[in-house]
């Protein structure tokens, strides 16, 4: 079954598979933005902290008895250093898009969606009434604004964007957040790819534009990048919060997110904190490498080279491993033209960054 499906993926050289790469390429490829999921020190602190607690596994819904001292004591310290009234924690950042966006868009509520949103985020909406979603341009603030003019919908406005956009790199715009609040409608910010690498204090969108949340503004965020665990969070005022927990399915109907994967977000979490001025300066390092090398002004670690072939982005990706680095080759449907997405993590070298620069430079002109 499913045989012409998979022959004409394969034939538009879109085929993906789960491989286990070697331990010994170097990792430009993966959203390990920090490095942290080869500390071994944050590892045995989250060890030692399930370890202390009466049980090691969720066990059941957060509504039924699976919501921990673990999990809210993370929830607690997600809260203040963000600025947030509340938080809740859950499963997936996928899940919690899905939460946010079919929870909160109620019937005569509209939602303005980005057009280069997550997939997550766009697949929630396939569980809305077409009427109820409006996608404005990538960006463009100008775009969204004329669209919530010409709505006549008598419901709340949601306007549901990205702090840093995971194929392009590019940040959210300012503007946003301001026409949020000109028209008070509630902001949904997915900080998947900017918390952790955003800010004077690498806590993301709101902390780069110095913006102290309201209760119009919704952030969540997700362990799996620069925190280095597995899991999401969302943060919002308590009314939100607690309207979320008793309508968002992947909340009410999901088992609790793990105890581990959340001590170790919490235990990165203080880490980063802790060591913010440190891990700044490493990623200002990665970046100004990456403008003298590629000239990509760049504000977050994300570097999209286009390449816009599919057999020829396979082709680099596959002449940079055996170089020992190892890149994305990112392509249809995740973007529209085939790209190199270079991750500048910053427990990487910087001369093996640079070599890596200079070898995509010379595949993508020479191929």
């Amino acid at each position: 079954m499913y045989e012409k499906e998979l022959e004409s993926i394969e034939k538009s050289n879109r085929l993906r598979n789960r491989i286990v790469f070697e331990n010994n390429l170097i990792d430009l490829a993966s959203n390990d933005y920090l490095g942290l999921s080869t500390n071994k020190k944050l590892f045995k602190k989250a060890y030692k902290r399930v370890l202390n607690n009466h049980y090691f596994s969720p066990k059941a819904s957060m509504l039924v008895n699976g919501y921990s001292k673990i999990h809210k004591e993370f929830e607690n310290k997600l809260s203040l250093f963000n600025n947030f009234e509340d938080a809740i924690i859950v499963g997936s950042g996928f899940l919690a898009n899905i939460s946010m966006i079919e929870a909160l868009t109620r019937k005569s509520d509209t939602l303005f969606i980005d057009e280069e949103y997550h997939a997550s985020g766009i697949l929630a909406t396939k569980l809305l009434h077409h009427s109820q979603v409006i996608i404005f341009n990538h960006n463009d603030e100008k775009d969204l604004e004329e669209k919530i003019n010409i709505c006549t919908r008598a419901g709340r406005k949601i306007i549901a964007i990205e702090g840093v956009y995971s194929m392009g790199g590019d940040l959210a715009k300012k503007e946003i957040f301001d026409i949020a609040d000109k028209y008070n409608t509630l902001l949904i910010v997915d900080e998947a790819h900017s918390s952790g690498v955003l800010g004077k204090n690498l806590l993301g969108i709101f902390d780069y534009y110095n913006i102290k949340p309201t209760n119009n503004h919704i952030k969540m965020g997700t362990l799996g990048k620069a925190y280095g665990s597995y899991g999401a969070y969302i943060l919002a005022s308590k009314n939100i919060i607690k309207f979320l927990q008793n309508r968002a399915k992947p909340i009410i109907y999901s088992t609790a997110p793990s105890l581990f994967d959340t001590a170790l977000g919490l235990e990165s979490l203080k880490y980063i904190q802790k060591n913010k001025k440190q891990l700044s300066q490493k990623i200002k390092q990665k970046l100004t490498i990456i403008q003298s090398y590629l000239g990509i002004n760049s504000k977050s670690l994300i570097i999209p080279i286009l390449v816009n072939d599919n057999k020829k982005v396979l082709e680099i990706q596959k002449s940079l491993k055996q170089k020992g680095f190892l890149v994305g080759a990112i392509r249809q449907p995740t973007v529209k033209n085939a790209i190199i997405r270079l991750i500048a993590k910053i427990d990487v070298s910087n001369s093996d960054l640079i070599q890596v620069c200079n070898a995509i430079k010379e595949l993508n002109a020479n191929k």
